[in-house]
């Protein structure tokens, strides 16, 4: 949870204009204020705003089942059938045409289906960023606009999650001694999400999103045959 934590400090980082435009404009929403950026940038947040919240409303439908979500982890037959599965989703992804959706015309079912998309890639082996930014791409966003969506999407749910583990920690009690470690941790999960996210969002644009599907497709080949014969 707390390397999630790191790549979420990379999201921010490497979106921090826009998602500082966001906070205000969110702000003025709480307020009843009218927007700080103008009414044309004002419309453009809020229903960004908007299309995050409905997004993020799925995940909800995994609370009741979240433990056995979290128990197929220890499954890798399961493990290696998802990564197959996420290479599929990569390799058509690169064959859609191009969008031209963005925050401006996207609509509430677009939304909710790649809401719907991240909360299914939950499950182990399905990769969370290839699956919405594929599920974008499909209901026919812009090819920035889908990585951008997919990432701010996850600000809400790695909140939450981090914020659950948190809970957790001081509950059963925290070994400060271990904080260093963790701290590491963060740092090295941020330098390493900061720089993925960059990489991909120039090789989505560039069309080569599927390259991806055969890493995918070899990891789960191999998990594959190691759950079969170790």
């Amino acid at each position: 949870g707390f390397l999630c934590l790191g790549t979420l400090i990379a999201v921010f980082v490497a979106y921090w204009r826009e998602i500082m435009d966001l906070l205000l404009e969110l702000i003025a929403m709480l307020k009843r204020e009218k927007s700080p950026m103008g009414r044309a940038a004002g419309i453009s947040n809020r229903r960004m705003i908007l299309l995050v919240i409905l997004g993020t409303l799925p995940l909800f439908i995994i609370l009741p089942i979240k433990d056995k979500v979290e128990g197929l982890y220890d499954n890798t037959l399961f493990i290696g059938c998802a990564l197959l599965v996420t290479g599929l989703i990569l390799y058509f992804s690169d064959r859609m045409g191009r969008g031209h959706k963005t925050e401006r015309n996207a609509t509430v079912g677009d939304a909710l289906l790649v809401g719907l998309s991240q909360a299914v890639a939950t499950v182990p082996g399905l990769s969370r960023s290839g699956t919405t930014i594929s599920c974008g791409l499909c209901c026919g966003f812009e090819r920035s606009f889908a990585v951008k969506f997919s990432f701010f999407l996850s600000i809400p749910a790695v909140l939450g999650a981090n914020l659950v583990s948190l809970v957790k920690a001081f509950a059963a009690g925290v070994d400060w001694s271990m904080a260093p470690k963790y701290l590491v941790g963060v740092a090295v999960a941020f330098v390493s999400g900061y720089f993925a996210i960059y990489l991909l969002r120039m090789i989505v644009q560039r069309g080569k999103f599927g390259g991806f599907a055969y890493y995918c497709w070899g990891a789960g080949l191999v998990t594959l045959i190691l759950s079969l014969t170790v």
